[in-house]
């Protein structure tokens, strides 16, 4: 039997869900996705990272690797429960339905979520309260810091924690009790929020699991230098003593796409103290993540096995050097505690021999992209003959073009590699020959994009990697999941052997 069944299922962030509020949310549109998907066979969904994000909104860059973005807290929910009134949705401007706006979002949900807030201070029945303050117990190990982190973030008016005066940014005794007396009220509705989110994201994912999917989260390996975790784990992290600054800073270096490699500026591990500590801090990110979804996909896999570090001062990620990593140890350490891992291994990228022999180790799936497949020989990984069972494949992911955009722009070389790998362009359009080249591969698991199903061009692209400004932002409007997309959907999956009453040997 493989380590996972052979299945299909669909890439979406839950930005870009429908919904009146400017961005996608955890409410009704999220439960007639599913809907959608459970008609159509589809037994896995795929979300990026659910946590706060901050400047640019990209969820890889989040104030914290363990809570929820408040942003995707479903105002009609809070309703629903009593915490807001229709009177309180009066006054909505109208919003882009394909675009997020998240600067008018962040306008019009945080004064909703705060007014709620206020209703269940002052209203919250028994049951409530009891839920309340059993969830701050439970999650009191990273939320405590986080709360204490983002009410310090406001009261200061949004300066990095590297900023702050001496004695809080190093977390002095005395004036941590001082904030925590002055914050008591905002540390009060960080707190609510996190518990609003994870009372409906678990909802949403019991649904999601009732009808049969499972849902993958994300995990990037690194977090934020302005976050939560790394203020109030300093320890754990490469930082210069005395400024609080990335001594040591992740990145990529030089290649085929990059001269200067990429600096990321997020500080790498210092791996020495984690093994000091058992791994505390990765067994405890690892539990909070199972708790939320079935499947974690590991993002820069290859950074376990040896890391590009580049010291402080350096604006490129030219002098680096590669580091070695304990990503045996540390995965023995998280199966020891947590249980057999059901994870899936980004290894995009260089990838050598002692990181294929980690992930196998440990026998992780790998990602094959499809859109990488045709610029080369028949030695490429890519190609779907040259896949192992234990893998992923993808017609693109969320740092791809969507297909019908790659396949626009791609080189004469590879349109024609790919016309002639498939024999001709059916005229269903090339997002749906790519699919079902997907679907017929002998990967255990096929994922596609939703932009990829409803054949959309690169105006839907969720992200351009070298772009700051622009991307996360794409979102579907409600009509588009129609019943015939359900139904080829549907056909496609059953005819490949991805249906969910289909059962196979290994």
């Amino acid at each position: 039997m493989p380590t996972f069944p052979r299945a299909a299922g669909i890439l979406l962030h839950p930005t870009s869900l429908p919904g009146r509020f400017g961005i996608g949310d955890l409410g009704l549109a999220a439960y007639r996705l599913i809907d959608f998907l459970s008609n159509s066979y589809q037994q896995l969904w795929q979300v990026l990272p659910l946590g706060p994000t901050g400047y640019g909104n990209s969820p890889y860059m989040c104030y914290s690797a363990m809570a929820g973005n408040p942003l995707l807290i479903s105002p009609e929910q809070l309703q629903e429960n009593g915490l807001l009134s229709e009177a309180d949705f009066a006054n909505l401007p109208e919003f882009e339905g394909d675009r997020v706006e998240y600067d008018r979002a962040i306008e019009i949900k945080i004064p909703l979520l705060r007014k709620a807030c206020e209703n269940f201070r002052n209203n919250a029945s028994e049951l409530q309260q009891q839920e309340f303050a059993g969830f701050c117990r439970a999650k009191a190990y990273w939320l405590d810091d986080y709360a204490l982190f983002m009410a310090l973030k406001d009261a200061l008016e949004g300066k990095s924690w590297y900023d702050w005066e001496p004695e809080i940014a190093r977390r002095q005794p005395e004036a941590m009790e001082k904030w925590r007396q002055q914050l008591d009220g905002e540390i009060f509705y960080q707190k609510f929020i996190q518990f609003e989110f994870f009372q409906q994201w678990s909802k949403l994912k019991r649904y999601a699991n009732m009808h049969g999917i499972q849902i993958i989260g994300d995990i990037p390996i690194y977090v934020a230098h302005d976050s939560a975790d790394v203020w109030a784990n300093p320890e754990i992290f490469c930082l210069d003593e005395e400024t609080g600054a990335a001594a040591l800073m992740a990145g990529v270096p030089p290649d085929y796409f990059s001269v200067t490699g990429q600096l990321w500026g997020n500080p790498v591990y210092n791996w020495e103290a984690l093994q000091q500590q058992h791994f505390k801090w990765w067994v405890q990110r690892f539990e909070a993540m199972l708790d939320y979804v079935d499947i974690i996909r590991i993002d820069h896999f290859r950074g376990f096995e040896s890391y590009w570090a580049v010291k402080e001062g350096e604006t490129t990620a030219i002098n680096g050097e590669w580091i070695e990593a304990p990503g045996v140890e540390l995965f023995e350490a998280i199966a020891q505690q947590l249980g057999k891992l059901p994870v899936l291994a980004e290894d995009l990228g260089i990838i050598t021999p002692e990181v294929e022999a980690l992930r196998d180790r440990f026998e992780f799936p790998g990602m094959k992209i499809l859109q990488f497949a045709y610029g080369s020989d028949a030695a490429n990984p890519y190609l779907p003959f040259n896949y192992p069972r234990n893998c992923v494949v993808y017609t693109g992911t969320h740092d791809n073009d969507t297909s019908v955009g790659w396949f626009n722009t791609a080189s004469d070389y590879e349109k024609q590699r790919l016309l002639l790998y498939m024999g001709c362009i059916s005229p269903d359009g090339i997002h749906w020959d790519l699919i079902r080249l997907a679907f017929s591969t002998t990967a255990n698991q096929a994922i596609i994009p939703l932009q990829d199903i409803l054949g959309l061009g690169s105006e839907a692209r969720m992200n351009v990697p070298s772009q700051a400004e622009g991307n996360w932002a794409w979102r579907y409007q409600p009509e588009v999941l129609t019943q015939e997309l359900s139904d080829r959907l549907k056909l496609y999956t059953e005819l490949y052997g991805r249906a969910p009453q289909v059962t196979h040997g290994g």
